[in-house]
């Protein structure tokens, strides 16, 4: 019979049950299911099941730890300091982007369509609880800059300015909303 420590063993003439802390030679230390250490020979106990069989008794607990060495291991996805504050949303306002057509329409058409579109992204990012949006404006006369401003002034849980020169220049601003539970 091979024993091993860790095997769940039972004593013949007796009536203790316990498992085994330290094999030497032909004699074990069992720890019994009081929590004593007792010492008897090989030839005095029988294997029952393993601990782990005792503990999980409809687990087959080898095939769990041959799944659990085969998985895959997760990588962690390192995210560079300077992208880890990238908006999680853009808006670009130029009317290109926003219709397919703008042959029939005036300069007031026009902005008040690019102002409900923002005003529009605004309240979607409110709602799914997005924290930075940047809105791209152009650079132009200021009319339309001057209007999202406006805008942005009349919510109290926004913090507008300018986006990041370096990716929008100056025709973009960042809106960061404050989430309150």
């Amino acid at each position: 019979m091979h024993l091993k420590v860790g095997d769940f063993i039972s004593v013949l003439d007796e009536d203790i049950n316990g498992v085994i802390t330290r094999i030497s030679g032909a004699t074990l230390i069992i720890e019994t299911d009081d929590g004593f250490d007792m010492e008897f020979l090989v030839s005095e106990v029988i294997k029952n099941k393993t601990l782990s069989s005792q503990l999980f008794p409809n687990t087959d607990i080898d095939a769990v730890i041959d799944e659990k060495e085969q998985s895959p291991k997760r990588k962690s996805i390192k995210v560079k300091p300077k992208d880890r504050n990238l908006p999680a949303m853009e808006v670009d306002l130029h009317i290109h982007q926003i219709t397919t057509s703008n042959k029939y329409m005036s300069n007031f058409d026009m902005l008040n369509l690019q102002m409900d579109t923002a005003r529009h992204k605004l309240e979607f990012a409110i709602k799914k609880r997005i924290q930075k949006v940047v809105f791209i404006h152009g650079v132009g006369e200021g009319v339309l800059k001057a209007e999202l401003e406006y805008l942005f002034g009349r919510y109290d849980n926004v913090k507008y300015y300018a986006a990041d020169y370096q990716k929008y220049g100056l025709g973009a601003t960042e809106v960061y909303i404050y989430q309150n539970s």
